[in-house]
């Protein structure tokens, strides 16, 4: 496993992170606590030791059973959670007032709570979980992470930025000083971040935390035309109507990947999330011990070879399929 900074919290991170959406059930079918205990148990045994869940994840047991497992492996991990906006809105509309998203109570008492959930004192890394840069000089968020800041209730803040992100990369938060990490899409398919937001980042030493680097489970090369899902899944909703097939089509196109020392094209995208210096992290879902063992395989491998990563640049995709 190997290591990286979180832009200028002090901290070192695992550049591979366990994302923890999963284990809290909800719209991902067939979670079961026990696997997820073990799934996070085999990731820390192998370096992982940053672990990403928010407070509405499975309404908060996400956060429970992260706790579980970090109190079981009895050393420190490093824990990122999120504040919900309070019109529970994704992705946040522009013209939305901060009041009805981020006011200032709300965002210590959903902390409050997280931190109960997780049965700890501190939060490492809190994050609002949208974002609009037009709240930028709004008062709100601000006293309220200063304050729990203050209180040594939350270590270093960050926001989970909207998808899709252009125009609104986060240029005016991160020029405000309080935000410390920017969690965003990034992949093989979604590559508008490292135009902008990243050479932002390292300019301004702002983390950066990936998330969707398998651009939930397209990037796995495992979706045919002829995938099927859990009724009520999330994937059954994200992957609906024709999706499927376009996404096996350009998986298809990515088969050029694997050779060298390259196994899966999981593997390669993870390895091209790594390739990039502005990322401090790279959160994946790792629902089984196997799940952990193979996506881990990516840290030790490192970034991809340049010409791999030239070529990955036309086989960039924006689409929305949240929507």
């Amino acid at each position: 496993m190997r290591y990286r900074s979180l832009g200028r919290t002090g901290l070192q991170v695992s550049d591979i992170g366990f994302g923890a959406w999963g284990v809290g059930g909800d719209w991902w079918k067939g979670e079961n606590d026990e696997e997820s205990l073990s799934s996070m148990r085999q990731a820390f045994e192998l370096g992982v030791n940053f672990v990403d869940t928010a407070n509405n994840y499975g309404n908060g047991h996400s956060e429970v059973v992260v706790g579980q497992a970090i109190r079981d492996w009895g050393r420190h991990i490093y824990v990122a959670s999120k504040v919900p906006p309070k019109n529970y809105t994704w992705p946040a509309a522009p013209g939305t007032p901060i009041k009805d998203v981020f006011p200032k109570e709300w965002i210590v008492e959903r902390t409050e709570i997280s931190l109960k959930n997780l049965g700890l004192e501190c939060i490492d890394l809190q994050q609002l979980h949208v974002w609009l840069d037009e709240w930028a000089d709004q008062d709100e968020w601000k006293e309220a992470i200063l304050q729990l800041k203050q209180q040594g209730k939350v270590g270093a803040w960050g926001v989970s930025l909207n998808h899709p992100l252009e125009p609104d990369y986060c240029a005016e938060g991160i020029r405000t000083g309080l935000i410390d990490v920017c969690q965003v899409v990034f992949n093989i398919f979604e590559q508008g971040p490292k135009e902008q937001l990243f050479p932002l980042a390292e300019q301004e030493n702002v983390g950066i935390v990936v998330r969707c680097p398998l651009d939930e489970g397209a990037l796995t090369g495992k979706i045919t035309p002829d995938s099927s899902f859990p009724e009520g899944s999330f994937q059954d909703f994200y992957f609906k109507d024709d999706r499927k097939r376009e996404v096996w089509q350009r998986t298809q196109a990515l088969q050029f990947l694997l050779h060298g020392d390259v196994n899966s094209l999981p593997e390669a995208a993870l390895r091209f999330c790594l390739s990039f210096r502005a990322v401090s992290s790279v959160i994946v879902g790792m629902r089984t011990p196997a799940h952990a063992r193979a996506n881990i395989i990516a840290s030790d491998k490192g970034a991809l070879p340049a010409e791999d990563l030239v070529r990955l640049g036309s086989h960039a995709w924006p689409h929305n399929f949240w929507l």
